[in-house]
């Protein structure tokens, strides 16, 4: 299964970032490109532990039907899956910008490797282990991704 300990996943998803611009149109959802760029940087921070979140109570209720599904299956995750509030973008951005933000941070992620991963619970999962975190942020962008062909 694809995650962000893997050299070949971390180019991939890079390449794929760079592919977008301010006219690649979503297949789903609400966000523009750049929007969902600060949206997987704002993801990618908590994986790093630069961001923490608290416990969703909904998670705490329903991860444990959830978790092992997304976490150990190799389906994409599917569109128009619920977000945390704290994750939400609404204000315009600059795609070039959020394209170099969010590649610093998937380089950053994947340099630290299992050590450079949060102890912080998951605001939805609860507590993972950094390969889980490696593969759930290699889903949550290629989600992202698919979003606008990308």
């Amino acid at each position: 299964m694809n995650n962000l300990f893997e050299s070949a996943s971390v180019d991939q998803v890079k390449t794929r970032i760079l592919q977008l611009t301010p006219a690649s149109q979503r297949q789903w959802g609400t966000m523009t490109p750049s929007q969902a760029l600060a949206h997987c940087s704002n993801a990618m921070e908590m994986a790093t532990g630069d961001r923490l979140l608290p416990r969703m109570f909904i998670g705490r209720l329903l991860a444990p039907l959830v978790k092992s599904k997304v976490m150990h299956t190799v389906e994409p995750l599917k569109r128009n899956t619920p977000t945390a509030k704290d994750l939400v973008i609404n204000d315009d951005r600059d795609l070039a910008a959020e394209q170099q933000r969010l590649c610093a941070l998937i380089d950053k992620f994947a340099t630290a490797g299992p050590q450079g991963c949060t102890k912080h619970p998951h605001t939805f999962f609860g507590a993972m282990t950094p390969e889980e975190w490696a593969t759930l942020m290699y889903k949550h962008l290629d989600h992202h991704l698919r979003q606008f062909g990308a």
